[in-house]
């Protein structure tokens, strides 16, 4: 109360792993409810409460989770929201009312669906892509139909296509990527994406390059364009398969499935990733003897990871602005997964790479920039370290008074980077069936 100073608890929530703060309180303005989202039906929803404690309604439901809330009109009592759905990888437009009792799907079909309202809630805008097709734009009205008692949209326009794109990627020799399932030994299904040279040939055996990012409620396995990043083709061409596959710890997939990493960072997420190379590795036209792993930041980790406790099935690893121990980085991110070093120093050993050194059996490049305000460049002299008293070969690249990202056109920073990681990996995991260093991609069948 502003004039006696008396404060109320209107809400609280615990959570026996941590409790995941988003940006998304809606005070209405009648001055009597208000309302946001919460994990603490096991996947993100929203839920509408009052002030005075009285009623408490989750307004969504289900094996989904919201990802976004696009826009409360109050006057109508409706709530915009976008769901990870049908897939976590997919993302729907959603209306449902102030009950949650009638909820309706605004966007069709798969693809991700990114939309802007206008501010009466009448119309909106629908940036809609998927992992091989760029970015369509489509302007819809919403329409009420008073009689059925339902809520849909009416396409107005289709504003954009982006034909001369498409066309580019054709002449360019874009793959298609597709999704894929894959088993760890937990009995979980791992989302993942494959993408195939172009020129694939099934009775040949290629090698496979895993990308993976891997933290927590991250997500690389997702039906958008640029989820395939145009390195990725690029390798593609150069013969090579590339995958992703989202560990355990990654998001969309509910509570249990992202927290279970909870004090432990890095133990389940490549427990996952070396089963889904095992897995890769049998099928016929892999070569089980050539599969690597690559990764900038919490992925570097993972790249680290893969090359040490996951030395049996991968042969080379790219690990870009690496964390390698847990004590060196942010205790805000740090502590709310792991807690402190005093309180759980087996979680923060038993999965640091410094400490796994010795088992390294393949090749390893550590890159990192020494001006790195986010991962501090202290990670890549620890680890390499670690490497000089294991007696363990390994390559570095470090770029002065570069940050996080090591980018820089004008200086050739960016140019030189992306060359240097292409051809390393041609050199340390090349075969039979892929391009030397230093060659321009080839052509794919038809030009």
């Amino acid at each position: 109360d502003a004039k006696t100073g008396v404060s109320n608890l209107l809400y609280q929530e615990t959570n026996k792993y941590f409790v995941e703060i988003n940006d998304d309180w809606w005070w209405l303005k009648d001055g009597k409810n208000f309302m946001f989202t919460s994990e603490m039906s096991g996947y993100r929803h929203l839920y509408l409460y009052s002030l005075d404690g009285k009623t408490k309604t989750q307004l969504t439901k289900g094996n989904y989770e919201v990802t976004d809330v696009n826009g409360v009109d109050e006057v109508n009592k409706r709530i915009y929201y976008t769901m990870a759905y049908p897939r976590p990888m997919d993302r729907s437009l959603f209306v449902t009312d102030f009950a949650g009792k009638k909820t309706y799907q605004l966007t069709q079909g798969e693809g991700w669906h990114r939309v802007e309202l206008n501010d009466a809630f009448t119309q909106f805008y629908d940036f809609r892509s998927d992992i091989n097709t760029p970015q369509v734009v489509s302007h819809y009205e919403i329409v009420t139909d008073k009689k059925k008692k339902t809520i849909s949209a009416k396409l107005l326009k289709t504003v954009n296509e982006n034909t001369k794109l498409k066309g580019k990627l054709d002449e360019y020799g874009y793959g298609k990527a597709e999704f894929i399932k894959v088993p760890n030994s937990k009995g979980d299904t791992l989302n993942g994406w494959m993408l195939k040279p172009a020129d694939f040939d099934p009775s040949k055996k290629y090698p496979v390059l895993f990308c993976n990012y891997g933290g927590p409620g991250s997500q690389q396995v997702a039906n958008r364009f640029g989820a395939v990043s145009s390195w990725h083709q690029l390798l593609a061409q150069k013969g090579f398969i590339v995958v992703s596959v989202d560990n355990t710890g990654t998001g969309y997939r509910g509570e249990e499935f992202k927290k279970k990493t909870y004090q432990q960072l890095g133990k389940f997420e490549i427990e996952d990733q070396i089963d889904a190379a095992k897995y890769l590795g049998n099928m016929p036209f892999v070569d089980k003897n050539n599969i690597g792993h690559w990764g900038w930041s919490y992925g570097g980790f993972m790249s680290s990871l893969a090359i040490t406790k996951g030395n049996e099935v991968f042969s080379a690893a790219v690990a870009v602005a690496p964390v390698t121990n847990w004590r060196f980085y942010d205790n805000i991110y740090t502590e709310r997964y792991m807690r402190t070093p005093q309180e759980n120093p087996k979680g923060y050993d038993d999965n640091s790479p410094i400490n796994f050194t010795d088992k390294i059996k393949g090749k390893y490049l550590i890159v990192h920039g020494t001006a790195d305000d986010n991962v501090h460049f202290q990670n890549a002299t620890q680890m390499i370290t670690a490497l000089v008293k294991s007696n363990i070969d390994f390559e570095s690249a470090y770029y002065p008074n570069k940050n996080h990202g090591i980018g820089g056109m004008t200086d050739n920073t960016t140019f030189h980077l992306w060359s240097k990681m292409t051809n390393w990996i041609l050199e340390n995991m090349g075969n039979e069936n892929t391009q030397k260093p230093n060659q321009p991609a080839r052509q794919p069948k038809g030009f």
